[in-house]
């Protein structure tokens, strides 16, 4: 059965930051897409970083671009999401999800779901 799991989130004011980690089991990390997302109340999810299966290519929403950095460590089947110069607007619940092969921007093409974590940025 394959899990991913989000840490990290929390509470902290505008201009801290913080890292976000999502740890797979149950499938094999290695090789494939991941993504990650998040969704504000009342709004839709909305893409912010993927990472290619082979590692190689790395993509940003402009959103977040220049502030977030995704990254993976295959040895401990996580990948990360740090987070800086973080602001109110930033708050959402941020998802983790994979795919076989995908590594795009459309959540709806992603197979597996992490159950999300808090982000709260105080202003």
């Amino acid at each position: 059965q394959v899990q991913l799991v989000e840490s990290g989130g929390g509470l902290v004011q505008a201009g801290d930051s913080l890292r976000l980690s999502c740890t797979v089991s149950g499938y094999t990390f290695v090789g494939h897409g991941m993504g990650w997302f998040r969704q504000a109340p009342g709004k839709g999810r909305e893409f912010l970083a993927s990472l290619s299966r082979s590692g190689m290519s790395i993509d940003y929403a402009d959103s977040v671009k220049g502030r977030f950095t995704i990254s993976r460590d295959n040895a401990k089947n996580t990948v990360y999401l740090e987070m800086n110069s973080l602001k109110p607007e930033d708050t959402a619940v941020y998802y983790c999800a994979t795919h076989d092969w995908y590594s795009g921007s459309t959540w709806t093409v992603y197979s597996y779901w992490g159950q999300g974590t808090q982000v709260t940025v105080s202003a």
